[in-house]
């Protein structure tokens, strides 16, 4: 490749990455995206036969529907993260109740997995904030700062002459009136030190 050669046209993949992307980037999709599969082994492990070779192990237990409903919720609120991003706080709260639920009702919360996974997506619904839009400034003006002369703070006052200079407000003096080097015509010692 040269510096001559024009760049390809994104293909269909690559602008569909780039939506994505940019949808991601606007509402709380890792929380989301954690508290749906955090609800899946809350939900699932109640009815599953988990095979050990000849050994079948089955979790199923009085509160299984309990945990149905239980992981069935994490997964609504999950989605409602996605789409519904205005509500994240509520969203987030209810999946970290629920998650602390699912550790008597669903068998530890699913192993602890579905407890945990659940517990970090809600933390980060409620820490999500949405971000600033950027703003757009008008193509004839330079911002503050860019190109152009460097800008400078105003120095202050650093002679002894008052005159033409404005009294600062309250009880404060101007420089050349607290000078009590002896040096300054101002203050009429005219360079003789004054002791005592």
């Amino acid at each position: 490749m040269s510096a001559e050669t024009p760049a390809a046209a994104p293909g269909q993949f690559t602008r569909r990455r780039q939506q994505f992307r940019a949808w991601r980037g606007t509402r709380p999709f890792w929380a989301g995206l954690f508290v749906m599969l955090g609800g899946l082994p809350i939900m699932y492990f109640p009815y599953a036969h988990l095979q050990f070779g000849h050994l079948t192990l089955a979790m199923s237990t009085t509160a299984g529907a309990g945990s149905l409903i239980i992981g069935v919720l994490l997964i609504v609120l999950g989605v409602s993260l996605w789409f519904q991003k205005h509500v994240r706080v509520f969203a987030g709260v209810a999946a970290i109740l629920l998650a602390l639920v699912s550790i008597p009702v669903a068998n530890f919360g699913g192993f602890v997995m579905g407890f945990l996974l659940s517990l970090v997506g809600g933390a980060l619904a409620v820490a999500w904030a949405p971000g600033a839009p950027p703003q757009q400034q008008p193509p004839g003006e330079a911002a503050p700062g860019e190109g152009g002369a460097p800008e400078s703070a105003p120095v202050p006052h650093q002679g002894t002459d008052p005159v033409g200079d404005v009294r600062p407000a309250g009880p404060y003096k101007a420089p050349w009136e607290n000078d009590l080097s002896g040096t300054s015509p101002a203050n009429g010692a005219n360079g003789r030190h004054s002791a005592g």
